[in-house]
């Protein structure tokens, strides 16, 4: 339980008007729910003409205790017996309990009314979170993780904790507030009794408490085992065409029902100790019950009490009331354990550690002045082999540079420190004369523009893909890059020309089509560096015309570093270096370089054969 008060204490602050009215409301109906029962007693009295006659000089002052109110209504009840006879009477204490009924039900709806508002924000708040936290962790920790378990813990975990946490908030504002307020109106009507029924509730729930001590841990292990289930289908998904051209369908079938027959074993376990908690809290609340009315009937035989018949149909009326939220109570702590279990595993995300920040005093920067320059740079992504070697490069504003070499080489990883996707372990990349690290990254990554080899598009409309992180753009802005990137004549040519929508990924356009989009949103942007990552290597030649005559207009006036495996398209470059296992072993002009006959003279010659 420490563990769900430690929740409700970091989601509920936001919402406390919410939560005192939920309080306020579930008070007074629980109030009016012990009248509703106390309006049974005269009633049964009055049915069997038991009602001790009460003369009008017998009233008592107004006081707020149990048995000056029930004498004073008894009062008015023999009043009204008199004057206008028992039918009338029982008529009268009818529409009295029915009004008590309705004030109950009513300021319970009102309760529930305001926990709804709770449930739904508390668990709309937690979905911000994981995704504001999910985009703001730098690369790195992604590449560590499984996608299908990060989605696991973004979709399943947080609807667990909606069904089996914030579902019970409902219950843990009322059914304390009901199980205080009957146990305040048992105690009026026999302490003695109620005094019984405290020493039976507590072993009661301490035996219906045994049966699920486990069932976090179990819980927990069927949301991993669904994290592994959700990372073989996207990884499925993603593969199919290979799964396909190498006959693999039976090797992945065989994958996943391993998976899915283990997730069934652990949740059989699971549901199993779940399923167990009402029978156990059904037997254990009978049992009690049937305890307390022979204890109770003992009690009115016996004449040692001050019960008669028709109080002690209204105390069992009220214990009963008290069994529905006491089992419900029993119910929540198996649920809780399994929201609990998920909300640990949405921690582990919302508390993973940014290993890419800003210092603290950052430096602003709105304008690239003068150079680029990797000192001394080493980087390793695993801290054991060094993708990156002590690598020494300057590279002057306006100047184009291209980075050529086999894959692996270390192309990427070179040009990805510039804009802090990771960190250099040793060394500096200066902008600039200052350190990366010493500036805000936004303002660092807002000098720059990126188009990958592979077009990173989303399911949206082309406008809203070309303008995407460019809050002002018009229509006008829009159209003028794409036709810089030679992409207005296709996109006017279709249905709904800059409202159409792409499909997942950009999959209703070709793959040239697609790399001019992102040369158009690249545009857009008008950074001052341009980082180009083997942005033509997969296409067709006429699509890499095209696309390479956008990139030419792109680069015009701006710092460009272009990865490029197809050495014809940089042999304009102000400077190409050769990359060859994390070290540039080459540097200089196209020319320059094929009469040194090095190793770009042999890369050269074999793309040529």
């Amino acid at each position: 339980m420490k563990d769900f008060i430690k929740v409700l204490r970091r989601f509920l602050p936001p919402y406390k008007g919410d939560t005192t009215m939920m309080f306020v409301y579930n008070l007074l109906g629980a109030i009016f729910g012990v009248f509703s029962l106390g309006a049974i007693v005269p009633v049964l009295d009055t049915f069997f003409n038991k009602s001790v006659e009460v003369s009008v000089l017998e009233k008592m002052p107004w006081e707020l205790k149990t048995d000056v109110v029930m004498h004073n209504f008894n009062y008015y009840i023999t009043l009204i017996k008199t004057e206008y006879g028992p039918e009338y009477t029982l008529f009268f204490i009818a529409v009295v309990a029915l009004t008590m009924v309705l004030f109950k039900v009513l300021f319970t709806f009102l309760g529930s009314y305001h926990s709804v508002n709770i449930r739904n924000g508390v668990v709309r708040d937690l979905r911000l979170q994981i995704y504001n936290k999910m985009i703001s962790l730098p690369l790195p920790f992604f590449s560590a993780e499984k996608k299908g378990d990060i989605i696991a813990r973004s979709t399943g975990d947080v609807q667990e904790v909606e069904i089996s946490v914030m579902s019970s908030i409902d219950m843990i504002f009322k059914n304390p507030i009901m199980i205080l307020v009957y146990l305040i109106g048992l105690l009026s009507i026999s302490a003695q009794l109620t005094l019984f029924v405290f020493i039976m509730l507590p072993i009661a729930g301490y035996i219906i408490g045994l049966t699920g001590k486990k069932l976090k841990k179990s819980s927990r292990d069927g949301q991993n085992k669904m994290g592994d289930i959700l990372s073989t289908i996207e990884e499925s998904l993603s593969g199919l065409r290979i799964i396909k051209a190498f006959n693999a369908e039976e090797k992945m079938h065989i994958r996943f029902s391993e998976e899915s027959n283990s997730y069934r074993r652990i949740m059989n376990s699971m549901m199993r100790r779940y399923v167990l908690a009402h029978p156990v809290s059904e037997f254990m609340g009978t049992l009690v019950m049937l305890t307390i009315m022979c204890y109770g009937g003992m009690l009115i035989l016996n004449g040692t009490g001050n019960l008669t018949g028709s109080t002690f149909i209204a105390y069992l009326g009220m214990f009963y009331m008290i069994i529905a939220p006491a089992k419900a109570f029993s119910k929540a702590a198996y649920t809780i354990q399994k929201g609990l279990a998920a909300m640990d595993r949405i921690d582990q995300l919302l508390e993973a550690k940014s290993t890419i920040t800003d210092k603290e005093n950052a430096k602003s920067v709105s304008e690239f002045g003068n150079s680029i320059h990797y000192k001394n740079v080493t980087f390793s992504y695993n801290g054991e082999r060094n993708v990156l070697k002590n690598v020494n490069l300057e590279i002057p504003k306006g100047k184009t540079v291209a980075l050529v070499g086999q894959s692996g080489s270390g192309k990427t990883t070179f040009v990805d420190l510039l804009p802090r996707f990771y960190d250099v372990n040793e060394g500096s990349i200066n902008v600039d004369g200052i350190d990366i690290r010493d500036y805000k990254m936004k303002d660092l990554r807002n000098l720059m523009g990126n188009v990958n080899q592979e077009s990173i598009l989303f399911n949206d409309t082309i406008f809203n893909n070309i303008a995407f992180g460019v809050e002002s753009a018009t229509m006008e802005d829009v159209v003028a890059a794409a036709k810089i990137a030679n992409a207005h004549d296709f996109i006017s040519a279709t249905e709904n020309g800059y409202n159409t929508n792409i499909g997942d990924r950009g999959s209703k356009l070709s793959g040239g089509q697609r790399q001019r989009l992102s040369i158009a949103r690249a545009v857009l942007k008008n950074p001052p560096i341009m980082i180009l990552d083997e942005a033509t290597s997969a296409l067709d030649t006429e699509s890499e015309r095209l696309v390479q005559d956008a990139l030419d207009k792109l680069m015009e006036n701006r710092t460009s570093l272009v990865i490029a495996h197809r050495l014809s398209t940089v042999k304009n470059a102000d400077l190409i270096c050769v990359f060859h296992e994390g070290e540039i072993v080459e540097r200089g002009k196209h020319d320059e370089l094929i009469e040194k006959g090095g190793a770009y003279k042999k890369l050269y010659d074999m793309q040529l054969l």
